[in-house]
């Protein structure tokens, strides 16, 4: 699947009590909309994430465990997967799924507490031309 391109958000759930579940205490503002670049190049991939007070960038291999940095600044041992067209984050923390569906990127993030999902979160996104 690529997912190559600029996608902004335009609908959250659960964002706030997601947060606190994985145990990120930062100010959240309801109004505040990342935009995510994409770029893929084969199984390379970089997520530069905009938002009104910061942009960082992270890069990562599928297939190989990375540490990427959370919203909280905290660095966050995962290892990044493909799996049916999905581009699938998998830490101790959390599970995020994110796939393509028509010009949407829908992302689920799961809490995990002894390898159950009990929290989820969902992100959907809007490809902008």
């Amino acid at each position: 699947m690529d997912f190559n391109g600029t996608w902004k958000v335009y609908h959250q759930e659960n964002l706030e009590n997601f947060l606190r579940a994985i145990e990120i205490v930062i100010k959240m503002r309801k109004d505040v909309k990342p935009v995510i670049t994409i770029e893929q190049n084969g199984t390379d991939f970089t997520f530069t994430i905009k938002t009104p007070h910061r942009t960082k960038s992270q890069s990562f291999s599928v297939g190989k465990e990375s540490e990427v940095t959370g919203v909280d600044g905290r660095k966050i041992k995962c290892l990044i997967r493909q799996e049916n067209g999905k581009l699938i984050t998998e830490s101790d923390k959390f599970t995020s799924v994110r796939e393509i569906e028509g010009d949407e990127m829908i992302e689920v993030s799961y809490f995990n507490h002894n390898t159950k999902s009990i929290f989820s979160h969902l992100s959907k996104y809007v490809l902008m031309v």
